[in-house]
């Protein structure tokens, strides 16, 4: 229903941290009060790391200042103090059990003259991944977490498009496109052909390939860049090291806060938190890049009350509208991916029950065929709400003041439909998010019934829960900001199964 538009401020989120204590950043609520499962995860977590043997030593002596305060160049809220990794979580590395593999330098080395991208990130993520799981499958000593520790090399050339310089001693080692996914058999080169074959079956991308590899074995990684940990070390260039220098505790706070949640851990839960509502974020990824394909991989995104979330593949199936450039799901696999997450609820939740409301959130209209899916997959279990949740660039709002407009800000217009600012000046940093007057969220509740001021302060909660950083805010909820990255590494390889996993093993 159509009403006079109304801007209205919806109050900044608080998260719940250490001591049942609440406020609205996480840097504040973890130095006070510590992470919200302080009695849960504490005291010594196993790690391991992986890599070669120089990058090791680089990281190990990270590890081992950021065990101590990392104090900030600036001067401004934005970027605190780090207080160290014991005074803030409550955990410690016990660098005399730390469980260390060497990657060969030499190896990486060689595999990074391949020509061929398939052939050069499929072998330089075998480095690691085949070592990774016979450590699992072998070894007796528990690792919670593993460090991955590469080389910038990797990171330049081990991503989508990336190319190698040329140069005389280049390998070009490969199969030719007709040939790559042919079931003729050779009479000579037959071995040697499907080792080959294998490497076209995963996406060039050295991140979603080495999580996915790892789904399987439920092995979790934390991927480090060297530049990110012995910059010092790697350039000549003073002003660029200044440069980087400001960032020492933001990356402090970013790592601990990833190991500790990847450990077990949850830093910070919603504060006002409504019990019993779950979110549901719906990814998709196509599996060929050729236009008219309408092949594409579904997946679901779930986060719970408490905040943590689980990733759930779906099926496989022509997803993908050409014409709309949309994708949307049939009647059955709908109930199929619904079913999964209220079982998966109903067996996390203390009470045994299914959550009260369900809230699907997309980039796009839902279809008759997939929403009747949903519904009789919730029939006599919950209710489903429908929300559609796309960037603006239509207008922008600006302000007679040296400050943007501020986040939290939202322009009812309609009875199910609103424009929220995620993004915008925050009082307690005294500084906004992003350096350009910022764009709204477009949120319609399209399918279902609910109030829209209720799904906007749910939206700007959710855009609280990265627990793959440690900053104040995203742009974006949860539900839909890591939605292509999950779908990337459900995607990065043909046979790629897994199990309904918890998100940290995905990012």
């Amino acid at each position: 229903m159509i009403k006079e538009p109304e801007i209205i401020y919806l109050s900044e989120p608080n998260l719940t941290f250490g001591y049942n204590q609440k406020i609205a950043d996480p840097r504040d609520g973890l130095t006070l009060f510590g992470p919200y499962s302080r009695k849960k995860i504490t005291g010594q977590v196993n790690v391991g790391i992986i890599g070669p043997q120089k990058l090791r030593s680089n990281l190990i002596s990270y590890l081992e200042k950021i065990h101590s305060p990392v104090k900030s160049l600036e001067t401004d809220f934005a970027r605190p103090d780090f207080p160290g990794l014991e005074a803030t979580f409550g955990i410690f590395i016990n660098f005399e059990s730390l469980q260390e593999i060497e990657v060969s330098e030499i190896e990486i080395k060689k595999y990074l003259k391949y020509t061929d991208n398939h052939q050069r990130v499929h072998n330089l993520v075998n480095l690691y991944t085949d070592k990774l799981i016979d450590f699992a499958n072998k070894e007796e000593i528990p690792v919670t977490v593993w460090f991955v520790i590469i080389p910038e090399s990797i990171y330049q050339f081990g991503r989508p498009n990336s190319r190698i310089p040329t140069s005389d001693d280049n390998i070009k080692i490969g199969l030719p496109k007709k040939e790559r996914e042919s079931l003729q058999q050779s009479l000579f080169f037959q071995e040697e052909n499907d080792i080959l074959r294998e490497a076209y079956q995963f996406e060039v991308n050295f991140h979603n390939q080495l999580k996915a590899k790892l789904l399987d074995e439920k092995i979790i990684t934390q991927i480090i860049r060297e530049s990110k940990i012995a910059y010092e070390e790697l350039w000549d260039n003073e002003d660029k090291i200044a440069l980087e220098k400001k960032f020492d505790s933001a990356k402090a706070w970013n790592i601990s806060t990833t190991l500790y949640y990847k450990s077990g851990g949850l830093p910070w839960r919603l504060g006002e938190v409504r019990d019993n509502v779950c979110y549901l974020g719906l990814v998709y990824k196509k599996l060929d890049t050729n236009e008219n394909s309408r092949n594409a991989c579904c997946a679901a995104q779930m986060f719970l009350d408490s905040g943590d979330g689980m990733v759930f593949r779906g099926n496989i199936g022509p997803w993908y509208n050409p014409q709309k450039n949309e994708f949307h799901l049939e009647k059955d696999d709908a109930i199929d991916i619904i079913t999964q997450s209220l079982e998966a609820f109903k067996n996390y939740s203390p009470s045994n029950s299914y959550p009260k409301e369900v809230f699907i959130h997309a980039k796009t209209y839902f279809e008759d065929g997939e929403w009747e899916g949903f519904l009789e997959a919730a029939l006599n279990k919950c209710k489903i709400i429908g929300v559609r949740i796309r960037d603006d660039r239509a207008f922008k709002l600006y302000r007679d003041f040296s400050y943007c407009i501020p986040r939290g800000s939202c322009l009812v217009y309609d009875s199910n439909r609103a424009y929220l600012w995620t993004r915008g000046f925050i009082t307690r940093l005294q500084t906004q998010l992003g350096l350009e007057t910022p764009n709204p969220l477009n949120i319609e509740i399209t399918r279902g019934e609910s109030n829209i001021e209720t799904v906007c302060k749910d939206i700007l909660a959710l855009t609280k829960l990265n627990y793959n950083t440690c900053s104040f805010a995203d742009g974006s909820p949860v539900t839909l900001k890591f939605a292509e990255s999950i779908g990337e590494v459900l995607t990065a390889g043909k046979n790629i199964q897994g199990n309904v996993l918890p998100f940290k093993h995905y990012i």
